[in-house]
């Protein structure tokens, strides 16, 4: 029965044959890679086995790509992007040969290359900045209130309905515990997936309300007395803490105080004191913590110290391993393991030891290179009139947030190809913002208060 994969793949294309390459994006590709699982494939013998948004983004950025190509405006994060994939598939090749080599590749370019590319060429150029970040956060709120199901009873409604489908492919991806509750894992197979793509749709969530693009209430609920803006940001929050993940909450909570700076009156002060607070805090926050996870896991007196020295213990053991290949490193599935540490929960030690120091220089580069850019881009431009309306503060917390998660959990499964979105979206707003502006509505009008029939002056003697 893997073969439904293709299902949404055909009703893709026909919506970008029908009607353009764009619709198809974001009202046909984006619920498919959110809402359907990335670990359920379409087995082919002898071909590359695709998922539901591999299978589906192949129309949309195919066609595309053969309608637009000479409007595409090429940058240096394009390099960066392809660089990172082809890298990938020669460290494979080079360690697995080309079967493994052919399966990773076709990922990469599924997953990373061609959302990048649909991204960048599609939302902003075509207007759609709006709709596809109404779409990303809806759809996330949806997924956050069906998860309550989750929390509650520990068993994922996903996998309830798909499995049959698919029998043995998410034998591996188990709901966990902690605190006597369930962490939500939605569609995205573990907890700390679903907290951070939850965490990226919570921030464009909050830049949507403060731009005022929702309707002040859910057309099916009228008698709401509370905002639909307000509703969905706190059911976004909620979903987030429900996954009862660590670490990408301190990755949302670093992306928030970024995100902050754009809502300073004076937003240059407001990274001036970012940039104190991580001299004067941050400093002996790091040497406290470095202490407190040195003491070994033996002599842990908490789960979270235990959990701390780990993730310490990682970086001792196995660095001196990713060093022995540094190049293109280990393979995806034959980097050597350390006997009781089969976990790298640090998505760049993996890689390095994966894929080799190439790879990993490539991902740090887009992690710190486009918050960077999107910053200095907001920063030459007037304040908006709208407080929260600078799209790029907002991209750049995304960021952030990221580079902070993943230093301490896995990046994989939907995490990889939102990532690529979220990178494609933001060189698009940056190459074209000064020409999209009016169409996509970059500075949203301020509220309009009603106006009243009769004006009266209040005089006081």
């Amino acid at each position: 029965m893997g073969f439904i994969v293709i299902f949404p793949a055909i009703y893709c294309a026909y919506i970008a044959m029908r009607r353009s390459p764009a619709i198809a994006f974001v009202d046909v590709y984006i619920p498919v890679l959110l809402l359907l699982p990335e670990y359920y494939r379409f087995v082919i013998p002898v071909l590359p086995d695709p998922t539901f948004s591999q299978a589906a983004i192949i129309p949309v950025a195919g066609l595309f790509l053969t309608r637009d190509m000479k409007s595409w405006k090429y940058s240096l994060m394009d390099f960066f992007v392809v660089a990172f994939a082809l890298i990938i598939g020669v460290s494979e090749y080079t360690n697995a040969g080309y079967n493994e080599a052919q399966n990773l590749l076709f990922d990469m370019i599924g997953s990373f290359v061609l959302p990048y590319i649909a991204a960048k060429g599609l939302i902003e150029p075509k207007g759609m900045r709006v709709p596809f970040a109404k779409r990303f956060a809806f759809l996330l709120f949806a997924i956050s209130v069906v998860s309550l199901y989750e929390f509650k009873m520990g068993s994922t409604p996903w996998e309830m309905l798909m499995n049959r489908f698919f029998p043995g492919q998410a034998d591996g991806w188990i709901t966990t515990f902690r605190y006597g509750f369930a962490r939500i894992a939605g569609p995205y197979g573990h907890a700390i997936l679903a907290c951070l793509i939850i965490t990226v749709g919570f921030r464009i969530q909050r830049w949507l309300e403060w731009c005022g693009y929702w309707e002040p209430t859910f057309k099916m609920m009228p008698w709401l007395k509370i905002p639909k803006a307000r509703i969905m940001t706190l059911m976004l929050m909620l979903g987030m803490v429900m996954t009862l993940v660590r670490g990408p909450w301190m990755g949302g909570i670093a992306g928030a105080v970024i995100t902050g700076a754009g809502l300073a009156k004076n937003r240059k002060l407001g990274l001036l004191a970012i940039a104190g607070g991580l001299i004067v805090i941050g400093v002996p926050a790091g040497a406290m913590f470095y202490a407190y996870a040195s003491v070994g896991r033996a002599a842990a007196k908490t789960d979270s110290q235990e959990t701390a020295a780990y993730r310490k213990e990682l970086l001792d053991k196995y660095t001196d391993i990713a060093v022995e290949r540094s190049y293109l490193g280990w393979g995806r599935n034959t980097w050597p393991k350390v006997g009781g540490m089969p976990s790298i929960d640090n998505y760049y030690l993996l890689l390095a030891l994966m894929h080799g120091f190439i790879a990993d220089g490539l991902l740090i580069s887009m992690i710190f290179i486009m918050p960077y850019r999107l910053i200095r881009f907001e920063m030459s431009r007037p304040r908006p009139a709208v407080r929260g309306s600078s799209l790029g503060f907002t991209l750049a917390g995304i960021y952030v947030a990221y580079g902070v998660t993943i230093a301490t959990v896995f990046m994989g499964l939907t995490a990889t190809p939102v990532f690529a979105v979220m990178t494609g979206w933001a060189e698009g707003y940056l190459l074209n913002a000064d020409t999209t502006q009016a169409a996509a509505g970059t500075v949203a009008a301020a509220p309009v208060a009603s106006a009243s029939k009769f004006h009266f002056r209040r005089v006081m003697a």
